[in-house]
């Protein structure tokens, strides 16, 4: 926000300055003094124009992340059925309790019983604990 400041500060300086050039140095009688100002008011239009295109360009950076692939013969071992791996996807993609519940047509009761079975047979506490458990065990890659 300060370098937009200081560029439109400048911009309004730099006008000010050459509203009284005219005035000032008197470069030719024939042109009015208003027609002056209406010439440097298109200029700095133009300018402002040019300059808020640049300081205002929006940039879109789109990422495509790979989609997670399962290691399901860890998930055999630890005794975790598809529909917790499922669950696990969307809790990586870090997606609350409700929607993974809409994602996967399913009431959040649900979902909260599947997740202390998770819990429970990752041997964790917490979500972020669980993901970092299946990163660990290279369940999810």
């Amino acid at each position: 926000m300060k370098p937009v400041i200081i560029s439109f500060s400048l911009l309004i300086l730099a006008l000010l300055i050459l509203f009284r050039l005219p005035g000032v140095y008197q470069l030719d009688n024939r042109i009015s003094t208003g027609t002056w100002i209406a010439a440097f008011s298109i200029l700095f239009l133009f300018i402002g124009i040019v300059l808020s295109k640049k300081l205002f360009a929006r940039t879109t950076i789109i990422t495509k992340q790979k989609p997670a692939i399962i290691n399901y013969e860890q998930l055999l071992k630890l005794g975790i059925s598809k529909r917790e791996a499922d669950i696990l996807l969307l809790v990586d993609e870090g997606l609350s309790n409700q929607q993974i519940a809409d994602t996967l047509f399913l009431s959040e009761n649900t979902i909260k019983k599947h997740l202390s079975n998770i819990f429970q047979k990752l041997q964790v506490e917490r979500r972020t604990e669980a993901i970092k458990k299946i990163r660990e065990l290279s369940i999810i890659d």
